[in-house]
């Protein structure tokens, strides 16, 4: 699926592009699952969001494929192998990706981002972002995976360095990156309370494993949190909504607590009190980008543990724009795939 303007599903259609060759480094991956991301839907719209992005494209980040080639400096994984990959590639030889921190690449180089992605039936990714995927997970797991699970990984784990038991609250309980974190927290020994808007989402929220689900908007929410934990409060607030739920954040942590900030989906901008934090020893923490350790600690422990998100949705190539419809009324719970 190439894109070639912005506005609405119109603006990407079907085509017949040559294959991708490999580099020295490369891998050549033939999708078979690819996993829709929000940015595919709002650089579709426009304005482009990732620096370097570039008309004609091909969106999707996420995929779970298997190898039909490699680089002649690649050992790591051989045709036949099955595998995931961080779509966040990097340049591959400035300073921040020798150590790892891949989103902060002076030159970023993002699958489905501002490079070729896997709304394709073949992607290439370098050989350093790929893991490889158990057999005894299926490839329609794995795929719900990668960017959700690596960055609440990088939230709870390497930012917000939750304990077992510590209690984590989430806000957004039912979207991907939540239900991952709500996983991961669970297998860490914490506590979990999230909030959701549905019943449905509030389901979903339990079934990952929270052990108290909230409505959006609760008025006795801090109170309730207070009650479950015992008169201490949250030891971990986990935010990627901002504007609207900022209050209840803080509200829910307890003296020394930690508040992360990933999102702003709700607005930008916030007020508080300065003696709150600094009396109550808050921390606040914006969470910014996942490492490549963060990407392979994260898939591998969800691999090891069978953990994977719920499909929403599995549509095949053609049918590319009754997915992005799906995914923006927001009423999805887990992933929206692609069957290319």
């Amino acid at each position: 699926m190439v894109q070639t303007d912005f506005g609405g599903p119109e603006a990407v259609s079907l085509r017949d592009v040559p294959e991708p060759v490999c580099g020295p480094r490369d891998v050549l991956v033939k999708v078979v699952y690819c996993g829709l991301n929000r940015l595919d839907l709002l650089q579709r719209k426009g304005p482009a969001l990732v620096p370097g992005f570039r008309l004609p494209h091909v969106p999707g980040m996420d995929f779970a494929g298997t190898v039909v080639a490699t680089g002649s400096a690649v050992g790591s994984v051989v045709p036949g192998d099955r595998v995931v990959a961080d779509p966040t590639q990097g340049c591959g030889s400035c300073s921040r990706c020798a150590v790892g921190d891949r989103a902060y690449c002076s030159s970023p180089r993002i699958l489905g981002g501002n490079a070729p992605g896997a709304l394709a039936e073949y992607v290439l990714a370098s050989a350093e972002s790929i893991v490889q995927v158990p057999e005894s997970l299926p490839l329609a797991a794995a795929v719900t995976l990668p960017t959700a699970a690596a960055t609440a990984w990088h939230a709870v784990h390497s930012v917000g360095s939750l304990a077992a038991g510590e209690t984590l609250v989430v806000h957004a309980g039912a979207s991907a990156v939540s239900l991952a974190a709500i996983a991961l927290a669970k297998r860490a020994g914490a506590s979990v309370v999230a909030f959701a808007g549905s019943e449905a989402k509030r389901d979903a929220a339990r079934t990952a494993g929270a052990d108290l689900v909230l409505p959006n908007g609760d008025p006795d929410a801090a109170k309730t949190v207070s009650v479950f934990t015992g008169g201490a409060g949250a030891d971990l607030v986990l935010d990627h909504v901002g504007t609207h739920t900022w209050r209840t954040s803080l509200d829910c942590l307890g003296i020394r607590g930690r508040l992360l900030l990933m999102g702003n989906t709700s607005g930008d901008e916030v007020s508080f009190s300065l003696q709150e934090v600094f009396h109550r020893g808050l921390k606040l923490l914006g969470t910014g980008g996942y490492t490549s350790a963060d990407f392979v600690a994260a898939t591998s422990a969800c691999f090891a543990d069978g953990l994977h998100l719920p499909t929403a949705l599995r549509l095949p190539l053609e049918d590319l724009a009754d997915a992005w419809d799906v995914l923006a009324a927001r009423e999805t719970i887990g992933k929206v795939v692609i069957e290319p």
